[in-house]
């Protein structure tokens, strides 16, 4: 059995490397400029509100601990996830 490729589908393969290669690009650069940004407070406590809490929680966990290791994040994975839980 053959398949057959349509020009849209390949346009379509073509779109979503591109978005993703796109994507891969911003999200390394928001790590750079996070990094940046630790190196320029040193070690001084970032004192968050409820809010920012809540958000970083949420989207921390659906990265998981392993992924929020890998990336500068403002505080550790155990603490975000810890919010997550609370």
């Amino acid at each position: 059995m053959r398949t057959i490729i349509r020009p849209w589908q390949l346009f379509l393969l073509g779109l979503s490397g591109w978005v993703n290669r796109h994507q891969q690009q911003a999200i390394e650069y928001l790590i750079t400029e996070n990094q940046i940004l630790k190196e320029r407070l040193g070690k001084k406590r970032i004192l968050l509100n409820d809010d920012q809490r809540r958000r970083l929680a949420v989207k921390g966990k659906m990265l998981g601990r392993k992924l929020l290791s890998e990336i500068a994040t403002i505080v550790t994975p155990d603490t975000i996830l810890r919010w997550h839980r609370q």
